[in-house]
């Protein structure tokens, strides 16, 4: 167990490269919070020659646009593009990956609860769509795909966790398949956004704001790994940097447990307890002891590495990039880097830049 600590290191994951200049960069689910930051870093940061925001709502690709249209110069919107379209449709996909040389996956339906009431529509989303996206890949020679996983994907105990596990698989044989092509995918996986979209960060604000005098929380003792999204997509950008195909990437971040959040939040608030959500675990996990004779600590993150390999590639652990973890391994927020209030103050601060 790690002693709580004032100052984390918020590793920011930031690439050294200009991966992307030149590039024709697509991602699914672009109008998501992940994909606006996303895209928004790569205009700012980038020289792309193209980048194509996939996503089935017409009227989020309608707001992005003119928000981007706002932030940035003709020179630079000039670039984007943007593709009505579900990842459910294989034809669509392949049509959109025309050209493409990186994808970025984050297309998902993300909603425990709802992804336990409709099973087969997240299946839809998560499994097939994932299997559709590679498809497109492969059929349109893309180089490079990463695609977005959840630590809910590690022993899963939810159908949304199981249709991200189904996924990560998918990607990571994805890379037998690619022969000649030479497409090669990887996979990211990291904790809780903090901040976005479906996070407790909002619910927890707009409790507030709305006069609560005190919070909801699961369990006293549940614990959560906590990313911000710049944090996400500089994590995405390194990644791509790095991979060799078939790696699930594992940043290491710190945590915190919820009662703590709610304190540093609203200290003059209360908390009530309200029980633990069914699909929900007390502590996340991104890699289980089952993984550790396969993962390679890379310094700021791991890599659990693919087991079935039948296309070139070398593991981090031979060329000494990266070093075997010990025997039994296991990476959770009940023993990961623990956020005290400072650390939790800072990181909500990081919310709002």
């Amino acid at each position: 167990m790690y002693d709580a600590v004032a100052s984390p290191p918020f590793r920011d994951f930031a690439p050294t490269s200009r991966l992307l200049d030149g590039k024709v960069v697509l991602v699914t689910g672009g109008t998501g919070s992940f994909g606006r930051r996303f895209v928004r870093t790569v205009l700012e940061r980038y020289s792309p020659r193209k980048v194509i925001v996939f996503s089935r709502d017409e009227l989020k690709q309608y707001d992005m646009k003119n928000e981007l249209l706002e932030a940035f110069p003709k020179e630079k919107t000039d670039r984007l593009r943007f593709f009505l379209g579900d990842v459910r449709d294989r034809a669509r996909l392949e049509l959109a990956f025309r050209g493409v040389d990186i994808v970025v996956h984050a297309a998902a339906l993300k909603q425990v609860p709802a992804a336990e009431y409709n099973p087969s529509e997240c299946i839809a989303t998560n499994v097939n769509g994932a299997e559709n996206v590679v498809w497109a890949c492969l059929h349109n020679r893309v180089q490079t795909v990463v695609a977005l996983s959840t630590d809910k994907a590690c022993s899963p105990i939810n159908l949304y966790g199981a249709t991200k596990l189904a996924s990560d698989k998918t990607f990571q044989a994805a890379n037998n398949l690619s022969g000649d092509i030479g497409t090669r995918f990887s996979v990211v996986r990291y904790g809780n956004v903090a901040g976005s979209r479906g996070s407790v960060v909002p619910f927890f604000r707009n409790l507030l704001a709305k006069g609560a005098t005190e919070l909801p929380v699961t369990d006293e003792r549940m614990t959560r790994f906590w990313i911000t999204l710049d944090q996400g997509v500089n994590f995405v950008l390194s990644c791509m940097e790095v991979m060799r195909g078939g790696e699930i990437f594992v940043p290491k971040i710190p945590a915190s447990t919820i009662p703590d959040l709610a304190r540093a939040m609203a200290p003059e608030a209360g908390t009530r307890v309200v029980g633990i959500r069914p699909g929900e675990k007390l502590h996340e996990m991104m890699i289980s002891a089952d993984d550790a004779r396969v993962t390679v600590d890379l310094g700021d993150r791991y890599a659990i590495e693919p087991d079935f390999v039948e296309y070139p590639r070398t593991s981090f652990a031979v060329d000494g990039t990266g070093v075997r973890v010990p025997e039994a391994f296991a990476y959770t927020s009940d023993a990961a880097e623990r956020l005290d209030a400072g650390g939790i103050a800072a990181l909500l601060d990081a919310c709002h830049a």
